[in-house]
């Protein structure tokens, strides 16, 4: 059984994704607390982007040396095998850490084939743009905040090919903040008003 991919991000109702740590704090909340772990949780391998991987390892392994009341979250974080894209060649002083060889796609394609737990994507919104066109992100974890941010990157960039999912589940946390789990779909069928119309209430 192929090992499955799940992405979360923090997301603004404008689809904003850029720089979450500039607005998502105030909705930070056990709920949300207990979904983000829950993802780590069922996962022992991270895929991270270049600029997501710096932000982590200069913040975890602190944090998890200080004893504060997130240092149990920085040791899982740095227990977890951390695989690191990136055009450039890396050097790493993070325990766990090795960069990601070859093309994206094939190598993590090869790296669902791997025995082992779930591997999960924080953050790294270019790379899990490249893994939803390539159809290998398996649950897509998003965290839509109630608040429009009206600047900066959004999730999904202009493209030519429309990219189908189905709701996996829902649910509405108390800070208003809902967490969303989609996963691949096929295509929709063609419709038209016609088809439409059928289903108005009267």
């Amino acid at each position: 059984m192929m090992r499955k991919i799940t992405a979360g991000l923090f997301i603004s109702l404008d689809g904003v994704v850029e720089a979450p740590d500039q607005w998502h704090f105030p909705y930070f909340d056990d709920e949300m607390g207990a979904a983000v772990g829950t993802l780590l949780e069922t996962s022992d391998t991270l895929l991270l982007g270049r600029k997501t991987y710096d932000s982590f390892a200069g913040a975890w392994p602190e944090r998890e040396t200080a004893g504060g009341d997130d240092a149990a979250f920085g040791k899982a974080i740095g227990d977890a095998r951390k695989i690191v894209v990136s055009r450039g060649e890396l050097a790493f002083t993070w325990r766990n850490s090795e960069q990601l060889r070859g093309d994206v796609v094939t190598a993590v394609t090869a790296l669902k084939d791997e025995p082992g737990a779930d591997i999960s994507i924080s953050g790294s919104v270019s790379i899990v743009r490249l893994l939803l066109d390539a159809g290998l992100v398996d649950e897509l974890h998003l965290f839509v905040h109630p608040i429009a941010v009206r600047t900066g990157m959004r999730l999904f960039a202009e493209g030519e090919e429309a990219i189908p999912l189905r709701l996996i589940s829902s649910k509405a946390f108390g800070s208003g903040v809902l967490h969303l789990v989609y996963g691949p779909a096929a295509a929709a069928e063609d419709a038209s008003y016609d088809d439409a119309k059928v289903h108005l209430s009267r």
